[in-house]
């Protein structure tokens, strides 16, 4: 039997007591063809179907009632463990999500200050905001919206900031105006949410074509690929900022206005605990400017950091 997974488990546990990939999926924060997947992989380790499963339903095989007190057994004493272990520790970590970026220095900044544990359950950024309201999550590293704060009862502070750039096919590295480019928005609300309200306010503010997939496309190869078949630049996400462009592609900076996609590290508005706010005090000391101060960047309207600029808002282009 090959490694499984604590994560896998879990999953296994919530689509047994939902009986519904796509409600166990939304319980659980990430994308139903993510949790199929996880799944099969567990079924493959452990050589033995948990699930039967056709268009309309799902219900445990022998195998997997079997298993499923034996893994909520295995579950809960793994909590056990993980308190015992936080207890002989002398002091809690302080946890920490994020969605694709954190501070290369994070530990260099919490050093002496509080014990961190990063969250390795990667999900989009309006998942982990939910995290940390529920209480999963001490800190998240996200995009969030100010209704996004006052909704989940969160605080804020601000700690990163990138600017998106399009790309394209070619060698041509000018600048592109944003009412040139295309924005790409997913069906697949579950993983794209945050960037899909980005996107669309963006084009509507700019007048850049909104194109929609279905495929997961905003990021990693199959963008690049759809990149190859747009007529237009296409806008790049937050999630691709770092990763290296293929060879017969561009990047071109997005002017009129320069957009910029802010990072913000969130804690509930209600935290007392010494350890984490002297975390998030830690993390986002002196980060400065970032840049949301210069003519002609444009954020979201409900952006938090929006309101703190010292400029004028940028105006909508004028259309042709």
């Amino acid at each position: 039997m090959r490694g499984v997974e604590l994560r896998q488990l879990r999953y296994f546990v919530t689509v047994a007591e939902e009986l519904h990939f796509g409600r166990a999926a939304a319980r659980l924060l990430i994308a139903g063809p993510s949790l199929s997947q996880q799944i099969k992989a567990l079924e493959r380790s452990l050589g033995v179907p948990l699930f039967d499963r056709d268009r309309r339903t799902v219900a445990l095989t022998a195998a997997g009632a079997a298993l499923l007190p034996e893994v909520r057994a295995l579950l809960d004493r793994a909590d056990e463990l993980r308190k015992q272990a936080q207890q002989l520790s002398g002091s809690s970590p302080v946890r920490i999500g994020y969605v694709n970026w954190l501070p290369p220095d994070l530990s260099l900044r919490t050093a002496g200050v509080a014990p961190l544990y990063v969250d390795a359950w990667v999900v989009p950024s309006h998942a982990q905001a939910a995290r940390v309201a529920d209480g999963s999550l001490d800190l998240a590293v996200c995009w969030v919206r100010g209704a996004d704060l006052d909704r989940l009862g969160l605080a804020a502070d601000l700690l990163g900031a990138d600017r998106l750039y399009a790309v394209s096919p070619g060698t041509d590295t000018s600048p592109v105006r944003a009412r040139d480019i295309a924005v790409l928005v997913d069906d697949d609300v579950t993983s794209w949410q945050s960037w899909n309200e980005y996107a669309e306010e963006l084009a509507g503010f700019s007048g850049a074509r909104v194109v929609r997939i279905n495929n997961g496309a905003v990021t990693g190869p199959a963008f690049f690929d759809h990149v190859r078949r747009c007529v237009t630049p296409v806008l790049n996400s937050p999630k691709g900022q770092t990763t290296p462009l293929p060879p017969d592609l561009v990047a071109r900076p997005v002017v009129e206005p320069e957009v910029l996609w802010t990072w913000s590290l969130v804690r509930r508005a209600d935290e007392v605990r010494p350890s984490v706010l002297a975390a998030a005090e830690a993390i986002a000391r002196e980060v400065g400017d970032l840049g949301l101060h210069r003519s002609g960047v444009w954020l979201p309207a409900d952006d938090p950091w929006r309101a703190t600029r010292s400029v004028p808002s940028v105006s909508p282009p004028e259309r042709a």
